[in-house]
């Protein structure tokens, strides 16, 4: 039973790392939108979300390890 509960943990862990990757994707297309429309506003707040998904995901990363 813990050794299915270990393997859970590690599917919870994949799943949450590809979500966060995923988020990391969207912020790099809004970024891009942004300087392709000449959006200073949307380019910052693009900025912002792509700092903060990198933020979320260190302590993941980091304890992982």
């Amino acid at each position: 039973m813990k050794k299915n509960q270990e393997n859970n943990k590690g599917e919870d862990f994949k799943y949450q790392l590809v979500g966060w990757i995923v988020f990391i994707v969207c912020a790099i297309f809004f970024i891009a939108a942004s300087l392709k429309n000449h959006d200073m506003l949307t380019f910052i707040g693009s900025v912002i979300f792509l700092i903060a998904c990198i933020v979320f995901l260190i302590p993941m990363i980091i304890i992982k390890k």
